[in-house]
């Protein structure tokens, strides 16, 4: 399987192959699809299989799919939370990695920090 028959757009397609990815983890196979419908996933896997991959990606898509409803307006179309400021970031990093090549903003705040 290939993140092309996932349904990733080519935008996400190019971000994905300038990290170096070939084809999805497992996770990523069995969660993208679904996903991408707007269907709810809930997953479990190891650390390292690509669990950020596996919600992000689908997360961009539709959220670029999305944007023309939302011309002119600044809202909130997302919103993940985590337990540690450290995930906070890594998570904010794989989002700009994944969605380097689309027209959409991300930023990480967590407590103890001016936003």
């Amino acid at each position: 399987m290939t993140f092309q028959e996932l349904g990733l757009n080519e935008p996400i397609l190019r971000a994905l192959a300038d990290q170096g990815y070939e084809q999805p983890s497992p996770i990523q196979a069995k969660a993208i699809p679904p996903a991408l419908t707007g269907r709810d996933v809930l997953g479990c896997a190891q650390t390292g299989t690509g669990k950020t991959a596996a919600f992000a990606l689908p997360i961009l898509q539709r959220l670029h799919q999305e944007r023309k409803q939302y011309a002119g307006r600044r809202t909130i179309r997302a919103l993940i939370l985590t337990p540690t400021r450290e995930l906070a970031l890594q998570i904010f990093e794989n989002f700009e990695s994944y969605g380097k090549n689309l027209p959409l903003r991300s930023c990480v705040i967590f407590g103890g920090v001016g936003q």
